[in-house]
């Protein structure tokens, strides 16, 4: 019955009972039941119950193991902007760090992204000062402000993430413009955010919630194609998983296999890279293989390569070079059972967790953590997790301070931080993670910024390239200097990262000295 939750309480409790003392419980506890007597008039746009948003949201976090205060906080999260209790009494009965929580998810929901990436940047070049301008203000303002409470504490953005995924489970209940509107920031801004804190399992549900909504013709378009082809496929892997398992067995490796189906906005996205032809893409359906340890993940591999043969191109070591979001598994495609082409991913259960999660598995509560600390570079230091991971998360409080440009902020974030990335090695075997499309200039900065000054030349893979050259995943690069050379106005026609762009301005105009003394 509509306004009836569709969670519990003791659902939450129940999960967060599994990581948390009985004491947390019992503020966790304290949290929904000050919530639920602050919404208790209050009825979603579907008519259910207001406090079953929060409690869904703290539901989805508990899953993930978050600390007691990022729980509470998920309860209060809609207090301070739509009830009449302010943060003074959040403070008051929850603590400083619950409160500090609140603020920064009542802060980020107050600002929304006005318009698309290209609509406000087009805008921009057709109406400077107009009213186009000031939508792409708006818009970069707004992801300025999201980053920036990204960058000073994470769970913030974790609590956000769970927000959003819950609203996107009921947009139905909206008018068909705030349906779309959100859709498509959802697409811009959240999906892919998610995706660079490593939380695939999260990024998928968004994007494909989004879907139906940003892109309704082409979702129906692409559901009408599929048709049976899913299952069709899903049978034959069944059997090359099966068949695969039983040797793996032979050889007296503990293994599981499954399958998996790719999410239908990803598969829009890689078919419009094939001109629709769903015949070129070979990871609709594939297997995925989980082994204990990473060296049993490279036996699987050989295993594999024997049963059947693999296709050129298509093996792909994420274990020794992952990604940036610290995503790592050993990916092939082979001709198997009758020639069908199929991908396999091979990956131990670590691996798995930290797919499936990202960042958030590294936020768990630690049992011995007898004062949660707010600040993420602390909570960093008592993790897990490798400090590499987390580097692009660094340059975001760089990336604040770059400028009061907007077109400038706007193309830093957009190309260090969403878009695909690769890595390219220096000469002694340094590993750098970078935009796709980055040229030599951009590893001499990324290096350090006297190297990039007094570049002359690069050469890739032992071979001299143009300054200007694309580079690709895996490249060996070596920067090639000069003490008298010095940056020219031409390097900003083609360097991608903002740490490149923002210093060869600095140099050419006068202004990096005095930005550096």
């Amino acid at each position: 019955m509509a306004g009836q939750p569709k969670v519990s309480l003791a659902q939450l409790l129940e999960t967060a009972g599994t990581y948390l003392p009985a004491k947390a419980l019992e503020t966790i506890k304290s949290a929904y039941r000050f919530a639920e007597l602050a919404h208790a008039d209050q009825r979603r746009s579907s008519g259910e119950a207001f406090i079953n948003h929060p409690l869904v949201t703290a539901c989805l976090l508990a899953d993930y193991h978050l600390d007691e205060a990022t729980l509470a906080a998920a309860l209060l999260h809609d207090i301070a902007e739509d009830t009449t209790i302010d943060l003074r009494e959040i403070t008051k009965q929850f603590g400083s760090q619950v409160a500090h929580l609140v603020d920064g998810v009542t802060k980020l929901g107050r600002i929304h992204l006005k318009t698309s990436w290209q609509t406000a940047y087009r805008g921009y070049h057709t109406n400077h000062g107009g009213e186009n301008f000031e939508a792409f203000d708006r818009h970069v303002e707004t992801l300025r402000k999201m980053f920036l409470a990204m960058s000073r504490d994470i769970r913030v953005t974790l609590i956000k993430l769970a927000d959003r995924l819950h609203n996107m489970e009921t947009l139905d209940a909206l008018p068909n413009q705030r349906q779309r509107r959100i859709a498509k920031e959802t697409l811009e801004l959240y999906a892919p955010l998610a995706n660079r804190l490593g939380m695939g399992e999260i990024r998928g549900r968004l994007e494909d919630l989004a879907f139906p909504y940003a892109h309704p013709e082409d979702y129906r378009r692409l559901k009408t194609t599929l048709g049976n082809e899913i299952q069709r496929q899903n049978r034959s892997l069944e059997r090359i998983r099966r068949v695969l398992l039983k040797r793996l067995i032979n050889h007296g490796i503990r293994a599981e296999a499954h399958t998996r189906v790719k999410h239908i906005y990803s598969l829009w996205r890689k078919l419009e890279r094939f001109d629709g032809d769903l015949a070129k893409i070979y990871d609709l359906v594939a297997a995925r293989v989980i082994v204990p340890t990473p060296e049993d993940c490279y036996r699987v591999l050989g295993i594999i390569h024997q049963m059947w043969k693999p296709l050129p191109g298509r093996i792909k070591d994420y274990i020794a070079t992952p990604k940036p979001n610290g995503y790592q598994s050993l990916h092939t495609t082979v001709f198997a059972m009758g020639g069908k082409i199929t991908e396999i991913q091979i990956r131990t259960p670590a691996m798995h967790h930290w797919a499936e999660l990202g960042i958030a598995a590294h936020w768990a509560y630690k049992e011995q953590t007898q004062n949660p600390i707010s600040q993420s570079a602390k909570i960093l230091a008592r993790s897990s997790l490798p400090k590499e991971k987390l580097t692009w998360l660094q340059e975001l409080a760089r990336l604040e301070q770059t400028g009061n440009d907007p077109e400038e902020w706007r193309k830093g974030l957009r190309l260090d931080f969403f878009q695909d990335r690769i890595f390219v090695f220096t000469p002694v075997g340094d590993v750098l993670d970078l935009p796709k499309d980055a040229t030599p200039i951009d590893v001499a900065f990324a290096i350090h910024s006297d190297l990039g000054l007094h570049c002359v030349g690069a050469k890739a893979n032992g071979k001299i390239v143009p300054i200007a050259h694309h580079l690709q995943n895996g490249d060996i690069v070596e920067i090639l200097t000069s003490i008298k050379a010095k940056p020219k106005t031409d390097w900003l026609q083609f360097v991608t990262t903002t740490r490149a762009r923002t210093i060869i301005k600095r140099t050419i105009y006068g202004n990096y000295d005095q930005q550096h003394k």
